[in-house]
């Protein structure tokens, strides 16, 4: 059985707290909105492709900070349950541009104000004095993780570029 100081030590961990307060933010979502058939995730990505109508999936990535190939089967799913549209474009065959179907956007209507709950709640369990310093903190951590995508990136198109050199 743990002990309390370890217990302590586990409760001190940023990733392990980020790690229960995600759960938490995931049963509340789960509760206000699954019942509609919509993850999270699928949610987000409805949300992002209704803000950038028309948008490649790798801007997608870029708007949502899921990666490239789970956001590739994210919209395969959404694609088979009729919630979007994809297509490639004219300029790059190998890029698509994804829209909302009418029963995407349906779905995504529907579930907005259950995920507006969600962000409720969970700022709501955050004391009020905290919750301008929370979202600041939340953002930090979002623009370093777009700082780290964008790192990954341009070290995948120099590999690339390398690899064309070489041939």
């Amino acid at each position: 059985m743990a002990t309390r100081t370890e217990i302590e030590d586990l409760n001190g961990s940023p990733y392990h707290l980020l790690k229960r307060a995600t759960q938490y933010a995931a049963n509340l979502f789960a509760d206000e909105v699954g019942y509609r058939g919509l993850t999270h995730r699928q949610f987000t990505v409805l949300l992002a492709i209704a803000q950038n109508e028309g948008a490649s999936q790798t801007r997608l990535v870029k708007v949502t900070g899921i990666d490239r190939s789970t956001l590739a089967d994210l919209v395969g799913r959404l694609l088979k349950q009729g919630y979007v549209q994809r297509r490639r474009t004219r300029e790059d065959s190998r890029t698509y541009t994804i829209k909302l179907s009418a029963a995407g956007r349906r779905a995504l209507q529907a579930a907005q104000p259950g995920a507006a709950e969600v962000d409720r709640l969970v700022l709501q369990a955050v004391p009020a004095d905290l919750r301008k310093a929370f979202l600041e903190a939340l953002g930090a951590l979002s623009d370093a993780h777009s700082a780290q995508m964008d790192a990954e990136e341009t070290a995948r198109n120099d590999s690339a570029a390398k690899r064309r050199r070489k041939a």
